[in-house]
């Protein structure tokens, strides 16, 4: 058994493509999801110090699952909160956004139900639609011509899951032609926010004002509100549901009050700072600017630029690297093989002299 192991870890390693863990790196961040900066903001941090001063019970463990002894007031509080900012019924709280996809996708189809799904969906929906009975079909990325062939052929209950901004390619979804179908065929139609929430207000749901066309959202709280934790927004009768159906919710520990609190004051502090989602928006037309080839959208933080050459890839990431840019190299089988790509993501901290200098770089290579 380790012998197969072993082989597979090395093949990965002879095709440069092993995954290994590093320690945090020093250097200029052009490749975390931290878009706005608050998991470093100071002002935030002594909000939250302060809080845990007054009440540092916050930090206990909650010593069982939410339907054992994991519930508190607080974390219903914050969901009813979150909620409300959503203009949602209701809110389920998860402690990742892994975590609430895999409830989602598992619970609710059921085996006469489809699930359909972007082929460019996260990885966690994949392995949610495993856990389930329901049939899964892919439709082509962004393409809701595909997507309505594959909806008039079906007869049970349809899920459509899809991503309001995508994070391997940076392109946003289609999302009111797209809601536009599932009305049209009674589909439940479901949002993954991870990467809009905190960039474009709360979501392009809420922008677009799709509540009601949108059956359910993940809003995730990892990215851009620089915390951790994710919620499900959607109507009583499916929270209830989940309470009662989703393994990934019954049967895992709830996490401590403070991430809890440390969602609300998330929020609280987005709405003191509106010119953090401002300064990111002008970083990304700088580097927009510098006119570098790439397929993502020229409003989105994340910019992928396509370097289907493994080595050369490799060569200009070590290089940016040398210069104390950290970037992310994405090979296959993270990404199809020949879509190989170096993934740069834009923050409200970064400098316009950072930005400049890390593109000049690039134009070396593309």
């Amino acid at each position: 058994m380790l012998k197969k192991f072993q082989e597979a870890l090395d093949r990965r390693k002879e095709a440069g493509i092993l995954r290994t863990l590093k320690p945090g790196l020093k250097g200029i961040d052009f490749y975390s999801n931290d878009y706005l900066g608050l998991s470093k903001n100071e002002e935030l941090q002594q909000q939250l110090l302060r809080c845990v001063q007054e009440n540092p019970v916050l930090l206990s463990g909650s010593s069982g699952s939410r339907l054992i002894s994991g519930n508190s007031m607080i974390v219903s509080e914050v969901e009813h909160y979150i909620a409300q900012q959503h203009q949602y019924s209701d809110a389920l709280l998860f402690y990742s956004g892994y975590n609430a996809n895999l409830a989602l996708f598992s619970a609710l189809p059921d085996r006469h139900d489809t699930i359909i799904i972007d082929e460019q969906i996260h990885r966690s929906v994949h392995d949610a639609c495993r856990m389930s009975y329901a049939k899964k079909i892919k439709f082509r990325h962004n393409d809701p011509e595909d997507l309505e062939s594959i909806l008039k052929r079906q007869t049970g209950t349809c899920y459509i899951a899809i991503e309001s901004l995508y994070s391997m390619d940076g392109d946003f979804a289609p999302l009111k032609g797209i809601a536009a179908l599932a009305r049209k065929y009674n589909a439940a139609l479901i949002v993954d926010e991870a990467h809009a929430f905190g960039v474009f207000g709360y979501g392009l749901v809420e922008k677009y004002n799709l509540q009601n066309d949108v059956f359910a959202v993940v809003v995730t709280y990892g990215k851009a509100l620089g915390a951790h934790g994710a919620a499900i927004l959607c109507n009583e009768t499916v929270k209830s549901y989940l309470v009662n159906f989703a393994s990934p919710f019954i049967y895992t520990t709830a996490a401590q009050d403070f991430i809890w609190l440390s969602i609300k004051a998330g929020y609280d502090f987005l709405k003191q700072r509106p010119e953090l989602p401002q300064k990111l928006h002008q970083n990304i037309n700088i580097f927009r600017n510098q006119n570098i080839k790439t397929s993502s959208s020229e409003i989105s933080p994340i910019q992928a630029i396509i370097i289907p050459d493994n080595h050369q890839l490799k060569a200009l990431q070590e290089k940016l690297s040398a210069r104390k840019f950290l970037t992310y190299a994405v090979y296959s089988p993270t990404v199809k093989t020949g879509t190989e790509r170096l993934r740069i993501c834009l923050h409200s901290f970064n400098t316009e002299e950072e930005i400049l200098e890390m593109a000049g770089v690039i134009k070396e290579f593309v």
